[in-house]
């Protein structure tokens, strides 16, 4: 890890955290991502306006972050454009197959000590591990 500042990982963490607990204050749910947009997907659900609010908040958070100063991460893909689409499906995948997103079972579930969350939670760890690895030793890629 190049450039690993904690303070700002802990502030990062910090706001996570306060976002998860004033989404649950207000409006009593959870905040998974994957959940939160899949709740905008099938019209007519009556709770769109929060919804759509935290997902401009999440892309806005980013926005005043770099409005005030703070450094962009540049990115580099070692990936072609069709195994970080697969990727991306297969994340998908997975968050509907488990219920939620790392965002839903890591952040929130695991606070409130949800047994299903933590399983979750240890099953996207070692498929994460098992696809570096893949990835990386058997099929060469990065």
């Amino acid at each position: 890890m190049e450039n690993f500042t904690p303070l700002s990982a802990l502030a990062g963490g910090a706001l996570m955290g306060l976002g998860a607990v004033v989404l649950l204050w207000l409006t009593g749910r959870i905040a998974g991502v994957s959940g939160i947009i899949a709740g905008l997907l099938p019209p007519g659900r009556g709770d769109a306006l929060w919804r759509l609010a935290f997902l401009v908040g999440l892309v806005g958070g980013a926005a005043i972050y770099r409005t005030l100063g703070g450094p962009l991460q540049v990115l580099q893909f070692t990936m072609s454009t069709f195994m970080i689409v697969i990727g991306g499906l297969l994340v998908g995948l997975g968050a509907g197959l488990a219920g939620g997103c790392t965002s839903g079972h890591g952040i929130c579930g695991v606070a409130r000590a949800s047994k299903r969350s933590l399983l979750a939670l240890s099953v996207f760890i070692l498929a994460a591990g098992l696809t570096i690895y893949l990835i990386r030793h058997v099929l060469r890629g990065g």
